[in-house]
């Protein structure tokens, strides 16, 4: 069999139809198809008058615009054309032995099946696409040199970088500091960290378009093709809101446990302190009295007075574990805070330990009044402040000052002194009960956990700042008084 045989049997087995036409749009040669479909007349006819019972040729004809443009040419069909069903696509080729066009080819191809997988494929690439880009998480993905292909709107949000900008100069290499990159391609080519091409939950910082270190969760995959690493694509959340709720939490629940430690605590405290008033009384009233009725000899003068200083700072003592057990009346009404400042102040700068204690007042005019026991105030005030003015030595600078608080719901008021600062090591204990860092003998570690009870028992809040040398700063915040019906 003849090289132009094994042609034509390969069209006449083409199931579909082929057909060689003149410039004049006569048939020259059709396959057995094509023959078939138009009754067995083909060969000399005009085709469009075979397909059509036209008289001229079609209006959107493949075969005259390859004759005018001397191209291929591609027409979807239609009742124009010269497919009857309008279903398939017409392909048309030039033939051009010599150069000039002695003929055209003109075949259908069943495009409809092609075109329905093509406009799917389209349809679900981009609902993939608008999935990623749209997605609560941050995805990126990267070639194989490193250059973005794919930043959705998350990413861009966390990262600080348009999508145009990271999909033009952002390489996946400036996203991660140091070799985080490399860290983690390493992580993704091992079977250790949730299979090969695969890491899963990973925590790691990544670097804002400002040089910020933000840390996410990441999961990550390798996209292969053929067994070739193609590309790799991440998706990341942002961690700061969790590690923020964390560590709010993990206050909430320190201070949870000091208020029950306090709770307990001035439980016990309340029946020492009862049972000690009587005793500690009568000791007082006896050694004053032998004090003051008998001539004594100096040295027994001298016992006895220090029997009586003794009592008299047990006594002390008592009274604060009575006020650190709540039991003393409280009432609660609209205090001003400046005032109740001012009024601590001028009991205490007067004292000897306050004489070298230069003291900076910054008290903001007209700040609302907070709902809280006046006395307790008084009580919180002096305490810091004599351990301020302790700590420093009685020697140095102390700072006080009020202002409203952002939201104007609280009113800040914060004591500062120049002091050594207070050492890291006892920083988170300085609120417990009996705890303290002056020497055996000189303090009873119940100040400042008083104050803490009392800053608590008014619904609000105390933090400290601290620094070797340089001094620490009492800040606290009291819930300003609410206005009701207009008043």
């Amino acid at each position: 069999m003849s090289e132009h045989e094994w042609l034509a049997k390969a069209a006449d087995s083409f199931n579909r139809r082929l057909v060689i036409i003149s410039p004049d749009f006569s048939i020259l040669a059709a396959n057995r198809c094509f023959t078939k479909m138009a009754g067995g007349k083909a060969i000399g006819e005009s085709c469009f008058k075979i397909l059509h019972g036209r008289e001229t040729p079609c209006v959107y004809c493949p075969a005259a615009e390859t004759l005018k443009s001397g191209k291929p040419t591609a027409q979807l069909a239609s009742e124009n054309a010269v497919d009857v069903n309008g279903e398939n696509c017409l392909y048309s080729i030039p033939i051009t032995p010599n150069g000039k066009i002695e003929a055209v080819v003109v075949l259908d191809l069943n495009i409809p099946a092609i075109k329905g997988i093509e406009e799917r494929l389209d349809r679900s690439n981009a609902f993939l696409k608008n999935l990623l880009l749209s997605s609560v998480d941050g995805v990126i993905a990267a070639d194989m040199t490193g250059k973005i292909i794919l930043f959705n709107e998350a990413a861009a949000r966390i990262a600080g970088y348009g999508i145009e900008d990271a999909l033009e100069n952002l390489n996946i290499r400036a996203v991660y500091p140091g070799d985080g990159a490399k860290r983690i391609m390493k992580m993704l080519r091992s079977e250790e960290y949730g299979g090969l091409g695969k890491l899963t939950s990973y925590e790691v910082d990544v670097l804002n378009k400002q040089g910020e270190r933000i840390p996410i969760c990441l999961n990550a995959s390798i996209v292969y093709e053929n067994g070739r690493e193609l590309a790799t694509v991440g998706f990341f959340r942002d961690l700061r809101a969790k590690i923020r709720m964390e560590e709010e939490l993990k206050n909430t629940q320190v201070q949870l446990l000091q208020a029950e430690k306090l709770s307990s605590l001035g439980k016990l405290a309340a029946g020492v302190a009862h049972q000690l008033n009587n005793p500690l009384g009568g000791i007082i009233l006896f050694t004053k009295l032998a004090l003051e009725e008998y001539e004594l000899p100096d040295k027994l003068r001298n016992d006895l007075t220090r029997i009586l200083d003794d009592a008299q700072r047990s006594r002390d003592i008592v009274r604060e574990l009575l006020e650190f057990a709540r039991q003393t009346k409280q009432i609660k009404a609209p205090q001003d805070i400046n005032r109740a400042l001012g009024r601590t102040l001028f009991l205490l700068e007067n004292q000897a330990i306050f004489h070298n204690i230069a003291i900076e007042k910054d008290l903001t005019p007209d700040l609302p009044p907070v709902h809280g026991d006046v006395q307790q105030l008084y009580h919180l005030f002096m305490n810091i402040i004599l351990n301020a003015v302790e700590a420093m030595g009685q020697n140095g600078k102390l700072t006080v000052r009020t202002r409203l608080s952002e939201d104007g719901r609280r009113a800040v008021i914060s004591i500062s002194d120049t002091g050594p600062g207070i050492p890291d090591s006892a920083l988170p204990h300085i609120f417990e009960p009996f705890f303290t860092t002056k020497e055996e003998g000189k303090g009873t570690g119940l100040g400042l956990s008083l104050a803490y009870n009392i800053v608590s028992n008014h619904k609000g809040r105390i933090g400290v700042t601290s620094a070797r040398d340089t001094g620490t700063t009492f800040v606290i915040e009291l819930p300003i008084e609410e206005k009701t019906n207009g008043k």
